[in-house]
């Protein structure tokens, strides 16, 4: 009905992982969490700055939507998040966007800006109606 107790030679026998593997197996996890996490963060970053450009794209076809039906560009302000009517086209930013317009004579540009987007030089982008894509650091979008 009881079984007795187990001998030295049966306890040898039962299967397990010692101490050391299980040591090894969580070091393991640990460098690779620590390769991983910080590749997170930059695609994370990238991820940011793509909708930030595509943002500015998105307002600078609708200024020039707008442009070819009144012959003036519109300034256009839109808070992170928020929704605008611009014309007549609903503009949502992306998340954590801010977007702000600024016209002269027939000129406008749009600045960007997110701070989820990584080191500081990056957080602000400036879209031209020439096309041109610049961060506040100089580097091209």
């Amino acid at each position: 009905m009881f079984k007795a107790q187990p001998t030295a030679n049966e306890l040898k026998s039962v299967a397990g992982f010692t101490l050391i593997e299980l040591l090894i197996v969580v070091a393991i996890i640990a460098i690779l969490a620590a390769i991983a996490i910080p590749q997170f963060s930059a695609y994370r970053e990238r991820g940011v700055r793509a909708s930030m450009v595509v943002d500015a794209r998105n307002i600078a076809t609708q200024e020039e939507a707008f442009f070819a039906d009144n012959r003036i560009y519109s300034v256009v302000t839109v808070g992170a998040g928020a929704v605008t009517v611009f014309g007549t086209t609903t503009i949502k930013a992306s998340k954590g966007n801010t977007i702000a317009s600024t016209v002269t004579g027939t000129t406008y540009s749009i600045v960007v800006t997110n701070s989820a987007a990584g080191t500081t030089g990056m957080q602000s982008l400036t879209f031209w109606n020439t096309g041109i894509c610049s961060y506040t650091d100089s580097t091209t979008c």
